[in-house]
């Protein structure tokens, strides 16, 4: 029986848009071909979405329910996500068992080589489109696991992690046409016949790749992994955080649909759910059947990973320390403004979300006069707390606190120095359960080894240490030193001096840090846009990959070529 999803249908359909995605990561210019605002989907919107309230119903519909994916070597059921927001979700997962289930996925290789990059990007944008047309009821799943608020896990955890997905696809197709499907070879020889070979080349996927999902950002961090190991040719085996499974396995469900539909083995993506306190993210990352591994979480599993699963290619995004420099601005208010909701969005629970903020303890200059150092902080506290004053916009701003952990950092923060701004507790009406709080500000000194203790961990959450220090070369000085021992997915830097601009580049180039200058409007150094900024340099301790880059890809295939006599 002919495949539903013709490769001329999936062309036709898809084509026009991997083509300007590969435009996009070219000109690093504005695109997205999802749209980011919930009215856009449903009657009269993307072909085939779900509206709100049809997502909203899909989304309670799998509520209390088996999700059976039709996975080989499922041998039990396993769940038990709590929302962070008070409701039990209640779904179960299969459980796998290794043993049947890998072996399955390497045999499911050999027809996706055989289909070529172009099949492979047309396949993985065709599951894609399924996702995006239902955003509504995959928000709703990044939101009850991650404690985002809608607005948000409908943004960050569809249309921006779409585009992550596709931005990684236009890389994998990218890489693996560098290289021609075929070349004739002629070497002459002078007077004797020249030799003649014909050589073709085939982009060949190293083997089964595990991607182990976070808590916070199941999709948005999931995705460029998932499918740029997909694109190259590679069985994806999901393995979700325990709090986070939903979101990833309502992705796993489509993916399986649309490569059966396309005429591909369906065990090319699967779940691996396990059961409470099981942690077998360790036992799958060793299997020999293994060869790539896409890691978002801590630092310590993130090093694990990277030293003891040598039989893989390892893709972590660990912790790390970030720092914004505040030396002189010429728009205070805007200033303060933008770097008050960086410092509350999604309650700093964000690895791009800044921790340190370095001030000059002489004070700075401003349009606004001189300011000194306290004055910067009270003015920073103040912003904070004014944006987040209401209840209904703290909490649309702020979401819920995803785990206990961040509760008990947050409240253990506020003894570790002068706290310039207090965090309160913020009701949630609709959520009595959820626990919401403001971020707390707390001076610390740069100069006492005690408070470097402090500012110099990762303390995550919404959390953030006023540094001072004795001059901006100073905060430079420890600028360098934090990127260094304790790496940065961003750093920001506020002045008005073109000599200070330039230091501050020289140390994110030297440290391989991803720089935002003098932000004062609608941008904000916590994002990121998928074909235009890269997450990540891949290049200090906070990760060892970009988000996404050409290095991010090629590396998940192997060009192998077949010489024949001609």
């Amino acid at each position: 029986m002919a495949a539903a999803l013709s490769h001329e249908k999936l062309s036709e359909t898809h084509r026009p848009t991997l083509d300007q995605a590969l435009d996009a990561i070219r000109t690093r210019a504005y695109w997205s071909p999802h749209p980011e605002h919930p009215k856009a989907y449903g009657e009269g919107g993307v072909p085939g979405s779900l509206g709100p309230a049809e997502g909203k119903a899909a989304f309670d519909a799998v509520l209390h329910t088996r999700l059976d994916l039709g996975q080989p070597g499922t041998d039990g059921w396993t769940g038990g996500e709590v929302s962070p927001y008070g409701p039990e979700l209640g779904v179960e997962y299969p459980h796998i068992d290794p043993d049947v289930l890998l072996p399955a996925m390497s045999g499911a290789m050999g027809s996706w080589r055989a289909a070529g990059p172009e099949t492979r990007a047309l396949v993985c944008l065709e599951i894609l489109a399924r996702i995006n047309a239902r955003t509504h009821e995959l928000a709703h799943a990044v939101m009850h696991t991650s404690g985002q608020a809608f607005v948000m896990a409908f943004q960050a955890g569809g249309p921006h992690a779409q585009d992550c997905g596709l931005e990684a696809v236009a890389y994998a197709y990218a890489e693996q046409t560098r290289t021609p499907e075929a070349a004739d070879w002629s070497k002459p020889q002078g007077k004797r016949d020249p030799l003649r070979l014909h050589k073709s080349y085939t982009a060949a996927g190293r083997g089964v790749s595990l991607l182990i999902g976070c808590n916070t950002f199941p999709t948005w961090n999931g995705y460029s992994g998932l499918f740029a190991s997909l694109a190259t040719g590679n069985p994806v085996l999901v393995k979700p955080h325990p709090r986070a499974v939903l979101p990833l396995a309502l992705t796993v469900r489509l993916a399986r649909e649309v490569l059966t539909e396309a005429g591909f083995d369906p065990n090319l993506v699967a779940l691996a759910a396990e059961r409470p306190g099981e942690g077998i993210a360790k036992s799958l990352a060793l299997r020999p059947e293994v060869k790539i591994i896409d890691y978002t979480g801590s630092s310590s599993f993130g090093d694990w990973l990277e030293a003891n699963a040598g039989q893989a290619q390892v893709y972590t995004e660990k912790a790390g320390v970030n720092t914004v420099v505040i030396d002189s601005t010429d728009d205070y208010r805007g200033m303060l403004s933008n770097l008050a909701f960086s410092l509350s969005l999604y309650s700093g629970q964000m690895c791009t979300t800044p921790q340190n903020l370095l001030i000059p303890r002489d004070g700075i200059t401003t349009d606004a006069g001189a300011k000194t150092y306290d004055e910067v902080v009270t003015d920073i506290a103040e912003a904070v707390g004014g944006l987040l004053g209401d209840d209904a916009r703290a909490n649309g701003l702020l979401g819920a606190l995803v785990n206990p952990d961040v509760k008990a950092r947050l409240e253990a923060a506020a003894a570790l120095g002068e706290v310039a701004l207090a965090s309160r507790a913020v009701a949630n009406p609709d959520f009595p359960d959820a626990v919401v709080r403001t971020p707390v500000v707390v001076k610390l000194d740069g100069a006492k080894p005690d408070d470097g203790a402090a500012f110099l961990s990762e303390c995550f959450g919404p959390v953030s240490f006023a540094v001072a220090v004795d001059s901006t070369a100073d905060a430079l000085t420890l600028l360098r030193r934090t990127i260094r021992e304790k790496g940065a997915m961003t750093v920001g830097a506020y002045t008005t001096s073109p000599d200070v601009e330039r230091a501050v580049e020289e140390v994110c180039f030297d440290e391989s840090a991803q720089l935002s200058l003098n932000l004062t409007g609608g941008v904000y150094v916590n994002q990121t846009a998928a074909f235009s900024d890269f997450h990540g340099s891949g290049g200090n301790p906070a990760a060892n990959a970009a988000l996404c880059d050409g290095a991010f890809v090629s590396n998940r295939f192997r060009v192998v070529e077949v010489r024949r006599q001609a």
